[in-house]
Formats: structure tokens, C-alpha cells, sequence
């Protein structure tokens, strides 16, 4: 969109400009095969292309920060204040290449198939559509939402607060689908979904496939949605078919799925084994590790980003609880010294939607470090600090997602 203007993101956006970026990229020529085998090369800031790649071509450009042809973060003053985030703002974030966008031409025709249940079964989207429908708002959010604030320079997208959105999601209840097909097979403990990208040919399928495993307490909340925003879920964002885990990281949210299985264990697959585990820094992945999972209490400010004028002005953020509802939300222009109650902006879509908030304010001149702190409804409120770890997942700290003003 060569005539849409120009968003700034804001000096305090790190964005791909951020030390530990290039430290990434100055990284072994072994991690850098590996991303040229998957084909995702992260880009240095000269060289963000002027266009998209082609599966995500209709987006909106001058809202997008392009880290990489699989990787897009939506820029901070490109949030705005609404509820729902527009489709062709949305960031992207791919583990694998995207199918051909065939699959979604006719998307009825897709297959899953259902094992761990009493009745398996391969199921078309088209099948699925007469089982049961339902909508969900809730938040998408990469594991790695909030990894350029870390010091020590954690590998993996350099995401500032752009790896996340809230959408409509439409499907069908997973566990209409279960008790269609006879209910859970018994000793049932987790959901294991895997997708259905093309897997490079010559490597071990479990050290890249996309599958997750997630308690099995989410089939009470879990969809497989094949509309997004009211509209076909697009090749950009796992169609013709996604699971969607309200309240959980991205990772969790299976685009393509191709399987879903009730399953007594986790799945062996390495994005499950090692990957998306919190740990020390200088660590190595493994099982026994918290996994990403369920989302935690986050907010952040998306304006005024730069600079305000003195008097009153309006500053607004978004918000959420992951899989709880939020009770509040608290702004200060002071860098947490005193804080005030921030007003919530538009329809309460629920405990897994984000809530965006404004406060009213009278700014001095100066410069002013504006930050937001949130509370869920079960007391959690934002930690000031981040919680170092190896790959930077998780970061809710409120301190490192503030902003600066310069008030005039």
C-alpha cells in the first residue's frame, strides 16, 4: 500500500536496530544453516524489503516491521485502540514455510484426523462445519513477545510488543468434536496437535516438525477455527484449518493442523521436548522444564510514543490476562513512581480478548517515562522486572515495555 502512511514505531521500540539482533546474526555458521535449510533468513535493518513476500502480500506494509520472509511484527504505533487488531496488521510468525495457498482454495475439502478418542476419524473441514460452531476474541501472542529487551542478547526474533493481536476466532468447540467421536480414550492427559507443513527432506521429521502438547484441561476452551475476523482464515495464519488455545502462547495454536490426538504423554517432538522451555540463560532445553503454555497478565503503551505537548494528553495501551479476566489496569508517566487507574476503551469480548485502556493526563514539559502495569482478576499484576531466561520467552515485566516522551 504504497500511499498508506507513514507509522512510526517510536524510539523505544527496539526493533530489528536492537544489539542483541545483531549478535543473532553474528552467530555460528552452523544456526545459520540451519535457518537457510527452512528458509527463513533473518534480515538486517537495511535490508527490510520494500514488499512482502507473496503469501502475506495483502498485508498492510507500512505496518509491519519484516524481520524475516516468515517473521513480521506489527509496529507499536500500528496497535491502535481497538479490540479487535485488523487482519492485515497482524503479525506472522511461522516455524515452517507455508503451504501452497492450494490448500485453501477449496478449504471444505481439508482433512484432520482425530485418534485418542473411542471412535477415530479423518474428518473434513467441510464435516466439521455441521458438528458445531462457535466464536472466541483472544489474544495471539508469540512466546517470544518482548525478546528485545533482553540484555543478554537472547536467539530468536528480536520481537519488541508487536508479536501479538487479538482476534475473532470461528470453529468448531474441540470437545464437540470429542464427544461426537465417543469422548476421550481413557488415560487421556494432553492434546497433541501437529500441523501439516511440508517437512525438509533429509533431517529427522521430529527435530522440525510443527506439534504441540497442551494439558488436556483446554479441551474445555479449545477450537478449530476456519474463520478469522469473519473472514476464511487465510494461508498467512494456518488455514484452511487452526487449532486455537485461548489464553496460550502462539506456538500452541497449530496452524494447518493436520492431527489431533488425546494423548497420555507429550509429544517427542523437539519444538515440544526442548523448544519454547523456560530456563537459565547458558542452558540446554528439556522436558522437565516449564513450557510455554498459558499466557500471563501483560500490557504495554501503544501512544503517545515520542513526544506529547503540554497539558492533557491521552495515553492508551492494551491489555490481558491470558486465560484470566483482567481486573485493572494502572499507568504511570513517572516511571512507576506514582500510577493512576487507567480506563478500559470499548466491549469486554471476554476473559481471553485484550482490553485496551486510556488514561487522561497532564504532562509537564520534559521528558516522561510512561509505563502501565496490569491486574488480572486473581490478583497477578505485572512484575517490574523481567525474568531472565536462555530464549527470552515469556518477558511481562512492565519496566522494560514503557516508553519515553518528549513533552514540549
Amino acid at each position: 500500500m504504497s500511499n498508506a502512511p507513514e507509522i512510526r514505531r517510536g524510539h523505544d521500540d527496539p526493533g530489528p536496530d536492537n544489539p542483541g539482533r545483531r549478535r543473532m546474526l553474528m552467530g555460528s555458521a552452523g544456526a545459520m544453516a540451519a535457518v537457510n535449510v527452512l528458509g527463513f533468513i533473518p534480515l538486517a535493518r537495511a535490508d527490510e524489503p520494500k514488499s512482502l513476500p507473496d503469501y502475506a502480500a495483502w498485508k498492510e506494509r507500512s505496518a509491519l516491521i519484516v524481520h524475516s520472509t516468515n517473521t513480521m511484527e506489527t509496529v507499536r504505533g500500528a496497535i491502535g485502540s481497538g479490540v479487535v487488531t485488523p487482519s492485515d496488521r497482524l503479525f506472522v510468525r511461522n516455524n515452517l514455510p507455508a503451504p501452497s495457498d492450494e490448500v485453501t482454495a477449496n478449504a471444505d475439502a481439508w482433512e484432520v484426523r482425530i485418534e485418542g478418542v473411542k471412535n477415530p476419524k479423518t474428518l473434513t473441514v467441510g464435516e466439521l462445519k455441521q458438528m458445531g460452531v462457535a466464536t472466541v476474541a483472544s489474544v495471539l501472542q508469540c512466546s517470544g513477545n518482548g525478546r528485545a529487551f533482553f540484555p543478554h542478547g537472547a536467539g530468536g526474533t528480536q520481537w519488541s510488543v508487536g508479536a501479538a493481536g487479538c482476534l475473532l476466532w470461528t470453529g468448531v468447540p474441540l470437545k464437540d468434536v470429542v464427544e461426537a467421536l465417543g469422548g476421550p480414550a481413557e488415560g487421556a492427559q494432553y492434546i497433541t496437535s501437529t500441523g501439516g507443513e511440508a517437512l525438509p527432506d533429509g533431517l529427522d521429521p521430529k527435530t522440525v516438525v510443527v506439534e504441540r502438547s497442551v494439558p488436556v484441561k483446554a479441551l474445555e476452551t479449545a477450537l478449530l477455527a476456519w474463520e478469522m475476523n469473519d473472514e476464511p482464515l487465510p494461508i498467512t495464519h494456518g488455514g484452511p484449518l487452526r487449532m486455537v488455545v485461548p489464553g496460550y502462547y502462539g506456538v500452541n495454536n497449530v496452524k494447518y493442523v493436520k492431527s489431533i490426538a488425546l494423548t497420555e504423554a507429550q509429544t517427542e517432538a523437539k519444538i515440544q521436548a526442548s523448544g519454547y522451555r523456560i530456563r537459565d540463560v547458558g542452558v540446554k532445553g528439556a522436558p522437565d522444564q516449564p513450557s510455554m503454555w498459558e499466557m500471563s497478565v501483560k500490557s504495554w503503551v501503544t501512544a503517545p510514543l515520542e513526544t506529547g505537548r503540554k497539558g492533557r494528553n491521552m495515553i492508551y495501551g492494551v491489555a490481558f490476562g491470558g486465560t484470566v479476566a483482567l481486573d485493572k489496569v494502572e499507568v504511570s508517566v513517572d516511571g512507576g513512581r506514582n500510577w493512576k487507574n487507567a480506563r478500559f476503551l470499548g466491549p469486554d469480548l471476554g476473559p481471553f480478548a485484550w482490553r485496551p485502556f486510556v488514561l487522561a493526563a497532564d504532562l509537564e514539559p520534559g521528558e516522561h517515562r510512561i509505563v502501565s502495569r496490569a491486574t488480572d482478576a486473581e490478583g497477578h499484576t505485572q512484575p517490574e522486572e523481567r525474568t531472565d531466561n536462555e530464549r527470552g520467552y515469556g518477558h511481562n515485566g512492565w519496566k522494560d515495555h514503557g516508553v519515553t516522551v518528549a513533552v514540549s
